[in-house]
C-alpha cells in the first residue's frame, strides 16, 4: 500500500468496544499493508488522550454505542486531532446514521461486517488526500517533537528487569548527555526507591488528582532527582494507592513526561493489564527481559502472542537475554528456536555484582564501571541512542535547551520505529 513516505509507518486507532472489531481490522490489515501500528481503545474517554498520544494517520470509529454518541465522538476529534482522517463503521443499513458522522467531521464511512477490499480501498482513498506530516512538520516549529519512550517489561519477576532498566537509563544520560525521566510503573511491587536510594516523599499519587492542572512546574515537583543525573517518577506503596493507576492517567502523565524528556524510560510490572498496555502500547521500543531458564520462556511466549494481537510489529520489541552465561542455562540457539524470535541483545551473569549493587542502592555503572556488566548496560544503551537519535557521542549539555532538543529531535523524528 504504497500511501505513506518511505519509512513512514500506518498508525490506525480503533475506538470500539467490541475485541472482535480489533481483529477484524488486524486481520484485513495483515498481508496487505506492510507496516502499520494498530491501537485500540475500548471507552470512548480513553479516545481523545491516545491520539494525542499516538498521532494517528486514520482513526476507526465504531457506531456500537449509538448515532449521537459516536457523532459527538467524532466532533470531537475532527477537532482537536486535524491531521488524522477519521472513518465511522457502521452497519450497511444505517445510513443515517454514516450521514451523521460525515457531518460531524468523518472523512467517509465503512460498512459492516468489513468487506476487505473495500476496507483498504477507503484507507487509500482518505490517505492519498490526507496533508502531508513532513510539511506540516516544517511549518509548525513551535510545536516541539516527543521524546522517545523505552519500556521494559518481562514474563515474570526475577529476571532483573528492574536492575536492566536503571543502568540503561543512567547509561543513556551519560552517553547523550540530555534530560532522562525514569518511571516506575509496577504497581503491586515498586522497587526504584529501595534500587536507587531515594526518599518516598513524593511519587505518581501527587500528580493524579491534578491532572487537569498538569504543567511543568508541577511535573518537576513531583520527580525525584537522582545523583547520577536522570530524574524519577516514583510509585506508591500499593496500601497507600487509593485507586489503581487508570489507562487514561496512565497516558496523560506520560505524555506530559515526552514533551519534557528527551528519553521516557518505563520500568513496567506483573500483572500485565491495561493500564501496563498503556506504557507499551505508547512504546517506541519494548524491552522484553527474559532469563536462560525454562520457567519463563512459556509467558515469554504468551507474552509475544499478546503483543502481536494487539498490532505491535514484531521489531518494536527486543527480547534481551539477561545472565545470558549462567551455568546450566538454555542456550540462545535453543530460546530463539523455541520462541521463534532472535535474541537482539545478551547480558552476562554476574549474580553477586548485581544483588550487591542492589543492596547498597547504587547502580553499578556508576561503582563499577569496568565490569562486564556495565559495559553491556551502556552497549545496550549506546543501541538505542544510535538507532533512535543517531546519537552515539555526548551532546554538549549547556546547548541542550529546548531549541536544540526541537532540532535534534526534528532530524530523527521521521526515522522512529
Amino acid at each position: 500500500m504504497a500511501i505513506l513516505s518511505s519509512g513512514e509507518t500506518l498508525r490506525l486507532l480503533l475506538v470500539s468496544v467490541r475485541e472482535a472489531t480489533r481483529d477484524e481490522v488486524g486481520d484485513a490489515l495483515t498481508g496487505r499493508v506492510d507496516d502499520y501500528r494498530l491501537y485500540w481503545v475500548s471507552q470512548s474517554e480513553l479516545a481523545l488522550p491516545r491520539a494525542r498520544e499516538v498521532s494517528p494517520h486514520v482513526i476507526l470509529v465504531d457506531d456500537v454505542r449509538g448515532a449521537a454518541d459516536m457523532s459527538e465522538l467524532i466532533g470531537r476529534l475532527a477537532g482537536q486531532v486535524p491531521g488524522a482522517a477519521i472513518l465511522a463503521l457502521v452497519e450497511a443499513e444505517a445510513m443515517a446514521r454514516a450521514r451523521q458522522a460525515v457531518l460531524a467531521g468523518a472523512r467517509g464511512f465503512i460498512t459492516k461486517p468489513l468487506q476487505v477490499e473495500e476496507f483498504v480501498a477507503t484507507l487509500r482513498q482518505v490517505l492519498s488526500s490526507r496533508p502531508s506530516f513532513v510539511e506540516a512538520d516544517e511549518e509548525e516549529e513551535s510545536e516541539a517533537p516527543l521524546g522517545r519512550t523505552i519500556v521494559f517489561c518481562a514474563p515474570r519477576g526475577g529476571t532483573g528487569r528492574t536492575t536492566l532498566a536503571i543502568n540503561t537509563a543512567i547509561s543513556l544520560r551519560q552517553i547523550t548527555n540530555v534530560p532522562v525521566v525514569l518511571v516506575d510503573a509496577d504497581y503491586a511491587a515498586p522497587a526504584l526507591d529501595v534500587a536507587l536510594n531515594l526518599p518516598e516523599e513524593r511519587d505518581i499519587s501527587d500528580l493524579l488528582p491534578r491532572l487537569s492542572l498538569l504543567d511543568e512546574e508541577l511535573i518537576f515537583g513531583v520527580l525525584t532527582r537522582h545523583v547520577s543525573g536522570i530524574h524519577v517518577l516514583l510509585a506508591p506503596p500499593p496500601a497507600d494507592l487509593a485507586s489503581p493507576v487508570s489507562p487514561s492517567q496512565a497516558q496523560e502523565v506520560l505524555h506530559w513526561l515526552r514533551r519534557l524528556f528527551p528519553w521516557v524510560i518505563v520500568d513496567v510490572g506483573l500483572p500485565m493489564d491495561e493500564t501496563a498496555f498503556a506504557f507499551l502500547d505508547s512504546a517506541d521500543r519494548i524491552i522484553l527481559c527474559v532469563l536462560p531458564e525454562m520457567v519463563g520462556l512459556r509467558n515469554t511466549r504468551l507474552m509475544l502472542d499478546q503483543f502481536k494481537g494487539r498490532g505491535y510489529p514484531e521489531r518494536k520489541t527486543w527480547l534481551v537475554l539477561n545472565r545470558a552465561t549462567m551455568n546450566g542455562g538454555i542456550s540462545a540457539g535453543d530460546i530463539e528456536e523455541r520462541l521463534h524470535v532472535h535474541i537482539a541483545y545478551r547480558i552476562p551473569d554476574d549474580q553477586p555484582l548485581a544483588t550487591h549493587s542492589i543492596n547498597r542502592g547504587v547502580p553499578l555503572v556508576m561503582s563499577h564501571r569496568r565490569s562486564a556488566l556495565a559495559r553491556a548496560f551502556r552497549d545496550l544503551a549506546r543501541r538505542l541512542a544510535e538507532e533512535m537519535m543517531g546519537v552515539v557521542e555526548p551532546v554538549d549539555e549547556r546547548r541542550a535547551g529546548v531549541g536544540f532538543l526541537r532540532r535534534l529531535f526534528r532530524r530523527t523524528s521521521h526515522a522512529r520505529v
